[in-house]
């Protein structure tokens, strides 16, 4: 086998989880082929070069090998290696996002709260009300 098409490999290697999801990722330009875009048809080799973006993940991946069955995660992970850099970005994002969560996370608004956005709110109306007099 010296190629494989593009959304089967993705599957396979266990991107995504079904062809369809890969086949839309692809068309929404959320995968490119050696630096360019790619469509789902396009046939993978050996030594390509594949970025992928799923959800908030950037991958910067190197074609190893070569499958058009999806197996196990340990056979899939043998079909590519990740670069250096893309694995501390990712990883560099990770925790950025995991300090912006922690710092934003203050749960539900009390009825305290609550009042005082109302209040808020109200003020803001009046004060647009006034602007036009």
């Amino acid at each position: 086998m010296n190629s494989v098409r593009l959304d089967k490999w993705l599957w396979a290697a266990r991107f995504f989880k079904t062809r369809s999801q890969a086949k839309t990722a692809i068309d929404g330009g959320h995968v490119r082929l050696n630096g360019k875009r790619a469509k789902a048809a396009k046939e993978v080799k050996c030594g390509d070069a594949l970025d992928i973006r799923r959800g908030w993940e950037d991958f910067t991946i190197q074609v190893e090998g070569l499958s058009e069955r999806r197996r196990g995660a340990a056979e899939a992970a043998v079909l590519y290696r990740e670069t250096e850099a893309s694995v501390a970005k990712r990883e560099r994002e990770l925790q950025m996002r995991r300090a912006a969560s922690w710092q934003m996370s203050y749960g539900r608004p009390s009825k305290r709260d609550r009042r005082r956005m109302e209040q808020f709110r109200k003020g803001l109306s009046r004060q647009g009300r006034r602007t036009r007099d």
